[in-house]
């Protein structure tokens, strides 16, 4: 059976140690020279850069997120003991970990630490499909002739890497599609490398529970559920064609990943399929008019990233949660794209005033969707709205003295209030 030291990098015999480093990483499997798609998940990100940044910080529970009435935005596994996760509410983290130094999220700063590990990872292959700032797929395919080296012990360099030049750990999996790469990256973390070989699938995802299947989120489960699936074992009894019925591409989809198929290729360049801003408020918030200035200033920091972009969309998405957390959105499709946050600004304003629920709320959010490259006009203005033009010069106007003079060169009354 192959192996690996993930230490020195030697390729040796199964054992509980490596015979020339003697670091008990190692790992083995049938496959482990043959697969070539990886997932590669940085360790609690966020939080491990700000440990990396301050020692200090390295045995404490560690919590990045906003204030009080804020949700946790990554924790380090200090904290994670005390039953501290992702999107958990501020106040109850706060209860589980009291002890927790938390820190405001420094989102500028952990896109430049990304940027240091996507150029690592560009070194080993041109596919590498990135799914946020800290893990991304890539497809190894044909890179040992290049490198001299199997994908298994080039994701193994690659983390040792990231750990001695950028300072963060990460876990990798390796598979042969991107269904079970993902999953196998989860299964050993911090500074895990987990392997499911093609021999190994089904019995792996015997029992999975359905909760596993990509795409597959609350909804979806209790509508699994409702037809009596809760595990991966249930959808592959069923017959393929009733999946279908019932669920229709859904359906299809979650068959074959219960028999661990997976057709998507590890793509490089991702479109935006939408660019969002939402803020959580100090206090919970009724009042119509107040809602609406926290609106606008989310309605110019989608604009300027679709500007930024040479994007448009058509969709705009109001979001809204409710003092029991529990969210509330509305849609609405415009007749022509648009990136200008007075468009934006406009349709977000008429959503909100269509909604029937008085509040208050606890967090608001505005969204653009159904992207594509930007108009080379902007909208004329007709009989329903002539001043459209005359808003849409004077935001373009604003944007070239702001990007002249600085963002804080001109700013609209509303959003002094």
């Amino acid at each position: 059976m192959p192996a690996l030291c993930r230490d020195c990098l030697a390729p040796i015999p199964p054992a509980p140690r490596c015979p020339a480093c003697g670091s008990p990483r190692v790992l083995a499997h049938p496959e482990l020279f043959e697969l070539q798609i990886a997932h590669l998940d940085c360790d609690a990100f966020y939080a491990s850069v700000e440990k990396r940044d301050t020692p200090a910080l390295a045995d404490r529970p560690v919590i990045v997120g906003g204030g009080a009435r804020g949700v946790v935005a990554t924790c380090c596994y200090v904290a994670r003991v005390s039953g501290v996760r992702s999107a958990m509410p501020m106040f109850q983290a706060l209860k589980l970990c009291p002890d927790a130094v938390v820190i405001a999220p420094r989102l500028p700063h952990y896109v430049a630490v990304s940027a240091t590990i996507r150029a690592l990872m560009a070194q080993l292959t041109p596919l590498v499909e990135p799914l946020s700032l800290d893990e991304a797929f890539l497809d190894l395919t044909g890179t040992e002739r290049l490198h001299g080296a199997p994908p298994a012990v080039l994701m193994a360099r690659l983390a040792r890497a990231i750990e001695v030049k950028v300072g963060v750990t990460a876990s990798v999996g390796l598979s042969h599609n991107k269904f079970l790469a993902k999953i196998a990256s989860d299964l050993d973390k911090p500074r895990g490398f987990s392997v499911i070989g093609r021999a190994e699938t089904e019995a792996f995802l015997r029992d999975k529970p359905v909760r596993m299947l990509w795409g597959v989120g609350t909804a979806t489960q209790a509508a699994l559920e409702a037809a009596g699936i809760r595990t991966l074992a249930d959808i592959r009894r069923r017959d393929p064609a009733d999946l279908i019925r019932r669920f229709g591409a859904t359906g299809a989809r979650i068959w074959d990943l219960a028999h661990g198929q997976d057709t998507r290729r590890v793509t490089a360049e991702q479109p935006m399929k939408s660019v969002s801003h939402e803020t959580t408020f100090v206090a919970d918030i009724a009042d119509r008019a107040t809602l609406e200035t926290h609106l606008w200033r989310l309605c110019e920091k989608v604009s300027d990233r679709a500007k930024a972009k040479a994007l448009a969309g058509r969709v705009v998405t109001l979001k809204l949660r409710r003092a029991d957390f529990t969210a509330l959105t509305r849609r609405h499709a415009l007749h022509e794209p648009t990136q200008l946050a007075d468009t934006l600004f406009r349709e977000g304003c008429a959503l909100l005033a269509g909604l029937a629920e008085p509040g208050p709320f606890r967090l608001i959010g505005i969204g653009l969707s159904d992207l594509g490259p930007a108009p080379a006009s902007d909208p004329a203005g007709d009989l329903l709205d002539p001043g459209a033009a005359a808003r849409a010069r004077a935001e373009r106007a604003s944007d070239a003295i702001r990007a002249r003079f600085g963002p804080g060169a001109i700013t609209r009354g509303r959003s002094l209030t």
